[in-house]
């Protein structure tokens, strides 16, 4: 008999719970056992919940209970939700999660102290929803070298860049749009700014690289600043704007960044289109791999939690192991980084940004005022970027996309 404790009822702890219970005698036979959900954890109140007898506002009522094997924490953040997994796997009990924030600031002490107490400590849900891709990475690739790993792993930014380029609609529009159908949230702070974004490539690098990249070390540009205009140009040049994050091994160095990008059209990443998430993994042997699908949502995100509730209870899986970060950084500065850049300016003309750029590919759009030029720059630092556009009025700028693209 294994016994199992779910932390938060919210979105998706109550899928988690509604997908177990529904399913469970499924489960049982899957894994060889008897299996229950013994306890949830919450502040609230559930009494019309027909889960009401599990209901417990203790933590100590499930780490101190030597029936409870795995703990599900689905509380989110990274306070006492930390706490909660740490105790836990102090004291022997298997942890899965759906936590990007946690697994992305902690990954590598939880997973270390996991290892040391010969339980797992798995996380598939934080990346990518309900499409499978850490145990891929873990598993199905593992014999092949991962050179790269790109993808649009936030659903609110792809639906609303989506409908700025067909529907030629504006940022706070799409915004109020996507907040009334419940695809942003109230504050949708950590998606526009690409925080959730990079929390989740942080997490890929992470486990592509074997070193811990946190959050803090990565350039990370939200699509705050994209115009409806921004989306025409995108369109004349043959591709769409999309909110890519991107690592890159680079000798023993890592290229990290979350920003904007122009897609070529000829991308598989150009066709994912509204609250679909898709990830471009690159590898020596494979080439091309993409996992696409829905990257959030109640059910598609419960249905990964149970997945690795399953695998934990099996133990037949290893942990995922990296090691903690050195003590410089292996990630490459940002202005280091050479791509190539669309530009939005006014007030100039096209001799003096040839002269400044060299060879360039001009823009147009509909209705194009009088003095703006769009262009698409040659491969540069975004270091030398900058210095070229000292003094120009700059109205645009976002990177091409070229990783596995």
């Amino acid at each position: 008999m294994s016994k199992i404790a779910v932390l938060g009822f919210g979105t998706v702890g109550s899928g988690t719970v509604e997908v177990f219970c529904k399913n469970k005698s499924n489960y049982c036979k899957k894994t060889g056992q008897s299996l229950d959900i013994k306890y949830i954890l919450d502040v609230r109140d559930f009494p019309e919940s027909p889960y009401a007898d599990k209901f417990v506002k203790d933590f100590d009522t499930i780490v101190n209970d030597p029936e409870v094997t795995v703990v599900a924490e689905l509380i989110g953040g990274n306070t006492f939700a930390y706490d909660c997994v740490k105790r836990a796997l102090q004291a022997g009990k298997s942890v899965v999660t759906s936590n990007k924030e946690l697994v992305a600031t902690k990954g590598a002490e939880l997973l270390q102290i996991a290892a040391e107490k010969n339980v797992n400590f798995f996380f598939e849900a934080s990346v990518g929803g309900g499409i499978p891709i850490i145990r891929p990475l873990q598993q199905c690739l593992m014999s092949d070298e991962i050179t790269s790993i790109a993808g649009i792993l936030n659903g609110t930014t792809n639906y609303i860049l989506t409908k700025m380029l067909k529907e030629s609609a504006e940022f706070a529009d799409v915004l109020a749009k996507a907040q009334e159908l419940g695809y942003a949230e109230r504050d949708p702070e950590a998606d526009v700014s690409g925080g959730d974004a990079c929390r989740k490539i942080c997490i890929l690098a992470s486990l592509i690289f074997g070193e811990h990249i946190y959050p803090e070390d990565v350039y990370t540009e939200g699509v705050t600043s994209i115009t409806k205009e921004d989306a025409e140009y995108a369109a004349n040049w043959g591709g769409v704007i999309k909110l890519i994050a991107s690592a890159q091994k680079c000798g023993k160095c890592l290229e990290i960044v979350v920003c904007p990008c122009f897609v070529s059209c000829e991308s598989q990443l150009s066709g994912v289109d509204d609250v679909f998430n898709a990830i471009l993994v690159r590898g020596e042997a494979t080439g091309e791999v993409v996992f696409y699908g829905r990257g959030a949502g109640k059910y598609p995100t419960a249905s990964a939690v149970v997945a690795d509730i399953l695998n934990a209870v099996k133990n037949e899986s290893k942990n995922i192991c990296w090691k903690e970060k050195g003590a410089e950084s292996c990630v490459v500065d940002y202005k280091k980084q050479e791509h190539r850049f669309y530009l939005r300016l006014a007030d100039t003309d096209k001799a003096k940004v040839s002269e400044l750029f060299g060879d360039v590919e001009f823009l147009n759009r509909a209705n194009m005022p009088e003095g703006e030029i769009a262009l698409i720059t040659p491969e540069l630092c975004r270091e030398e970027l900058d210095k070229k556009c000292g003094d120009l009025k700059v109205l645009g700028k976002i990177q091409l996309f070229d990783i596995g693209g």
